[in-house]
């Protein structure tokens, strides 16, 4: 009976150092766990503020490409105004050398009878 007391202490023995090995397995594998979890973290908290970052700056671009915009249209507006105005004072510069054709007619036309006369 002492004998199978001391085998079966023996057994309990090695159980408990097996369990006991195996506790500080799974301890060791929560710790790597609880580090890949705070590395995990820490690299979605930078890419989040990469992330409000770019917003950020898209939010700027729109802004900027709204501006372009208005700055566009005021510039085509000019330039449509200018092109009006170029138009015109060709139409005008077109009336004046026809004038000036028709005076240089009538000039002609009064040099030589005045001549004669």
């Amino acid at each position: 009976l002492q004998q199978q007391a001391e085998q079966t202490c023996r057994q309990l023995l090695r159980t408990q150092e097996e369990h006991e090995q195996l506790l500080q397995a799974a301890v060791e594998q929560a710790e790597g766990l609880e580090q890949s979890l705070r590395n995990a973290e820490a690299m979605l908290a930078e890419r989040a503020a990469q992330l409000r970052d770019a917003q950020a700056q898209l939010s700027r671009n729109k802004l900027l490409i709204e501006e372009l915009r208005g700055e566009n249209r005021r510039f085509a507006m000019a330039l449509q105004a200018a092109e009006l105005k170029q138009k015109s004072m060709e139409e005008k510069n077109q009336l004046l050398e026809e004038q000036a054709s028709a005076l240089k007619q009538l000039i002609g036309k009064i040099t030589p009878a005045s001549l004669s006369g």
